[in-house]
């Protein structure tokens, strides 16, 4: 099963829903961190907080805050991952393939109530493998997905294919770009390492003097097929 996306170049890219037990892990490791977290300040209670006037109840606040707002802030801080997805090499992307907004993010957090306690995390479970879209009932509404880092396909079956005859190109300074920057670009592509990834998109963005809402992958690979439409174009 894969998630199909077209992009506004019209050029179809396909991505692999992550599976229930990659979304159940990462969900495991936050709610490590969560447990991490408790523990550090009943710790730090017990040591400072009875003879610092410190009350209960502003305690619980410092402790349960932010766990409540984990989700939403490491989600729209860290491209759509929390530590947890992003040790599992997943994220929350839009259905076109673009960053969530922060309307989408905190969708998807306001309804994490609804998925995974009123309804039980098996409700989530059963929407996920039902939906075809790697959805539970928050990504549906936000119209959001959590999808594997690395797409389905390889790098040559989408740099290498035909473009499409309504092919629109994006960044029209790609042209700027020399073959060996090029080259450099499609390595980096071939790799899951997704820092290179960022300081490549962000080194290659600063080059053309552009800025872009993409996510990194989708942004150097439009960035390469509209470099190989305006070489075509030229030669014609």
């Amino acid at each position: 099963m894969s998630v199909r996306i077209q992009t506004s170049q019209n050029v179809d890219l396909e991505y692999e829903p992550a599976s229930i037990g990659e979304r159940i892990a990462a969900n495991l490791i936050d709610r490590l961190i969560y447990i991490g977290w408790v523990i550090a300040w009943i710790v730090a209670y017990g040591a400072i907080g009875r003879g610092s006037g410190t009350s209960t109840f502003v305690m619980i606040v410092i402790v349960v805050l932010p766990i409540m707002l984990y989700p939403i802030l490491t989600e729209y801080f860290l491209n759509g991952q929390t530590l947890g997805k992003r040790a599992m090499r997943i994220r929350v992307v839009l259905l076109d393939g673009s960053p969530p907004t922060l309307g989408a993010y905190l969708l998807r957090w306001l309804l994490i109530l609804v998925d995974t306690e009123i309804l039980t995390p098996l409700v989530a479970i059963i929407t996920i493998a039902a939906n075809g879209k790697g959805q539970r009932i928050g990504d549906i509404a936000a119209g959001t997905t959590v999808v594997k880092t690395t797409k389905r396909v390889t790098l040559s079956q989408v740099v290498y294919q035909d473009l499409p005859d309504d092919y629109l190109v994006t960044y029209t300074t790609a042209n700027q770009l020399k073959d060996t920057d090029i080259e450099t670009i499609r390595q980096v592509l071939r790799t899951s390492n997704d820092e290179l990834l960022e300081r490549t998109a962000e080194k290659v963005a600063e080059v053309l003097e552009i800025t872009s809402p993409l996510e990194y992958r989708t942004f150097l690979l439009t960035v390469v097929n509209d470099y190989a439409h305006l070489a075509n174009k030229e030669e014609q």
